[in-house]
């Protein structure tokens, strides 16, 4: 839980004196998109061990 706490902490900070709503809104976008995207590799991964699959 604090390390959830810490990752949450640091987003918010990165966050805060960014300067135009834009940009800002377009970092958030990005690293939402960025974890997502990361998520769904680590499943396909995951998913691809969990099956047998020959890393050839």
């Amino acid at each position: 839980m604090k390390h959830i706490l810490l990752l949450k902490e640091i987003y918010l900070e990165a966050f805060k004196n960014i300067g135009h709503v834009l940009v800002k809104n377009y970092f958030k976008v990005f690293s939402w998109f960025c974890f997502i995207s990361f998520i769904i590799v680590l499943y396909a991964f995951l998913f691809r061990v969990a099956t047998g699959f020959a890393f050839d």
